[in-house]
């Protein structure tokens, strides 16, 4: 049975990707209410570090919303001035090797967390879900294209962790998200020249 909390995170969440891949920043707001919600969805399933990466999620979202209003004032001010808007790109090469290697450094010290401190029988892949969602939440809120790539391979690795802890509308969610990834990826390429 779908518990209502899961149904609204789930939908909350389709809409947040829809305002991401548009580069409609109300996506944010949107983000922060199904992380509340998953939140609770992911403490009763004993997936503690997707948990945990709620409440991250929801800090990172205040940050990524108010980086994203900034850029848009900036926009806005670029007509008349000459201020550079915020606008999607790539990593440069020192940046992605900055970002590899911290995500490297993450996993296996969220995974040793979890593993010896919770009850979590997922430890190993959700302390990678919980690193790599943090790289692309982080590449997100700069705009970078490189984070549909990562959310790609979130995506991915989730929907099994999903099926494991019998959560099927999120599995759902998560197939869907990576459709969704890729969909966002072209869009921003797009608009990437």
């Amino acid at each position: 049975m779908i518990e209502p909390v899961e149904l609204a995170g789930f939908v909350l969440s389709l809409a947040m990707v829809y305002c991401n891949i548009k580069e409609i920043h109300w996506g944010w707001p949107l983000a922060i209410l199904s992380s509340a919600l998953y939140g609770v969805v992911f403490w009763n399933t004993q997936l503690y570090g997707e948990a945990s990466l709620q409440v991250m999620f929801i800090l990172t979202s205040f940050w990524g919303w108010r980086q994203w209003r900034l850029g848009e004032r900036n926009a806005q001010l670029s007509m008349t001035e000459t201020t550079v808007a915020f606008s999607i790109s790539k990593l440069m090469p020192a940046e992605l090797k900055r970002v590899a290697v911290a995500t490297l450094l993450i996993w296996p010290s969220l995974s040793f967390f979890l593993h010896r401190f919770t009850d979590s029988d997922v430890a190993i892949w959700d302390g990678l879900v919980t690193a790599l969602s943090l790289l692309a939440q982080y590449l997100l809120a700069k705009k970078k294209i490189e984070n549909w790539w990562v959310w790609l391979i979130v995506n991915v690795i989730t929907v099994g962790l999903m099926i494991v802890k019998s959560l099927w509308l999120t599995s759902l969610l998560y197939a869907l998200f990576a459709v969704l990834s890729y969909v966002g990826l072209k869009a921003w390429q797009k608009k990437h020249v």
